[in-house]
């Protein structure tokens, strides 16, 4: 459903990037697509490690349709699974 690549850059702040190809569909599926994975990152954004360059791809053309929930949840996964997640409790 998502693909997640993180390269480390020389900065202090992190940057999203989000892709979605023509197989996903036409424009509006492909919007409505990332509109949704944008979302989810931007409710976790303050989890990710500083420094990273992050970029979402979307495989799937079932982003657009699926739960919402479900997509929080393969976020936070792929996040931790590439090892940039951090808790909130202990980055304060």
């Amino acid at each position: 459903m998502l693909n997640l690549r993180t390269v480390s850059n020389r900065r202090r702040g992190t940057r999203c990037g989000f892709v979605a190809g023509k197989h996903i569909g036409k424009a509006v599926v492909r919007n409505r697509a990332k509109r949704r994975v944008r979302e989810a990152v931007r409710l976790v954004f303050s989890c990710i490690a500083p420094g990273w360059d992050v970029v979402f791809t979307i495989r799937s053309p079932l982003v657009a349709t699926t739960d919402f929930g479900q997509i929080q949840t393969t976020v936070e996964q792929l996040l931790r699974r590439s090892g940039i997640w951090h808790d909130r409790a202990s980055a304060q």
